[in-house]
């Protein structure tokens, strides 16, 4: 029910950030806050098996459910931004996109090693970004208890990248 009520939702944006490519916009689900509620709960018993400490978005779009979700648990949220925009000490990873480069950070005292995180973004495409955040928990010690995603683009198989840090991965809509 939940993959219905989202995909009536999700419009679909061609040649967005770039031609040929045709963008997932949730911001038509942010007007709905029963569909927000919806998503919140569905991910609270799709993760039941998944044992995590915290939750980690990915700026932007991840923060938005990320922080819900982390809220709606009462564990901590840690904010993943793009270089420059923490005003603490940070530690960075730069990695590929498929239209370009990019570096995202998280602060260097963001939890204590050994946390177990659960990394959360709106859209898993081809996993860079996830991979990359990935790859700063574990700099900083943490374990990767798994991901959550709004929607997977599984045709992109972003889920092979991130197969090696964890196999744990929900998602709520999938296109193939």
């Amino acid at each position: 029910m939940i993959d219905t009520m989202l995909r009536s939702a999700i419009r679909d944006v061609a040649d967005f950030p770039k031609p040929g490519i045709i963008f997932k916009d949730i911001t038509p689900i942010l007007q709905d806050a029963e569909l927000c509620d919806q998503i919140i709960e569905t991910f609270v018993v799709r993760l039941q098996d998944i044992s995590f400490d915290a939750i980690a978005g990915v700026e932007s779009r991840g923060f938005l459910f990320g922080l819900m979700l982390a809220n709606r648990l009462g564990i901590p949220f840690i904010p993943i931004r793009k270089a420059g925009k923490l005003p603490y000490r940070t530690v960075r990873q730069s990695y590929e996109l498929e239209y370009g480069t990019a570096t995202i950070e998280v602060h260097a005292d963001a939890f204590k090693t050994g946390t177990k995180v659960l990394l959360h973004d709106d859209l898993l495409a081809t996993g860079g970004t996830i991979a990359a955040a990935s790859q700063l928990i574990e700099k900083l010690g943490g374990n990767i208890a798994g991901y959550c995603f709004v929607i997977s683009l599984d045709f992109l198989e972003g889920r092979k990248r991130l197969e090696l840090f964890s196999d744990k991965l929900v998602s709520l809509v999938n296109y193939q």
